[in-house]
């Protein structure tokens, strides 16, 4: 009865320790979402004769030029860098990912890859393959804050690399950003799965084929 108490404690213990930041391998599979619906939440809407489309807030002369240098970028946006990202695009098209990793670690599971894989798809497509897009890291509120900002910039550079390398997305058409806990998506419950997520940020200056 004993062996069996420790090995229960131990278990537990086990899964605790897996929900810190995005996923971990063993994680329950969350509902994959499919390329076109990827498309269709960063895409700007086709332009259609006669209806007008929700516009994006008016930049001045400096905020357009900055998102205009988040193309070409090789490294991480800086903290300063990345909250100006997080203050403009409060109306920028986006959706957040559920993407899978190691505990602890930057290391892309399997389990993550065929959601890369709809997201590569997305990005290549002809309405998304000119877009300049920034793919933000966010964590739970577990563990300190420079801790979580740290784990989740090389989760999204690790995400950048796999669409780079293995699904050949431009990596000019690619920006980082790691958020830790500072922009929960639910703060009211802090430690809920769906703060553990990546967003992916279509920025205004893209070009797009659709439009």
């Amino acid at each position: 009865m004993l062996s069996y108490l420790k090995i229960a404690s131990r278990s537990a213990c086990a899964l605790a320790l897996g929900c810190l930041a995005w996923g971990a391998t063993g994680a329950p599979a969350a509902a994959q979402v499919s390329s076109d619906q990827i498309i269709n939440a960063l895409a700007p809407a086709p332009a259609t004769r006669g209806l007008t489309t929700p516009e994006t807030k008016p930049m001045n002369e400096s905020d357009r030029a900055f998102v205009k240098s988040l193309r070409h970028r090789t490294r991480s946006l800086t903290l300063e860098e990345s909250e100006r990202v997080a203050d403009l695009s409060k109306d920028w098209k986006k959706i957040d990912l559920e993407i899978y990793f190691d505990y602890n670690s930057a290391r892309i599971t399997r389990q993550a890859e065929p959601q890369l894989n709809q997201l590569g798809d997305a990005l290549r497509s002809p309405r998304l393959k000119s877009a300049a897009v920034v793919i933000a890291g966010h964590t739970d509120a577990k563990g300190s804050q420079n801790y979580n900002e740290e784990l989740s910039d090389r989760r999204a550079d690790a995400v950048k690399r796999y669409l780079v390398e293995r699904l050949s997305v431009p990596a000019e058409n690619l920006a980082t950003a790691g958020y830790g806990k500072r922009h929960l998506k639910n703060p009211d419950d802090p430690y809920g799965a769906e703060n553990r997520r990546v967003q992916i940020l279509n920025t205004p200056e893209s070009d797009s084929a659709s439009q």
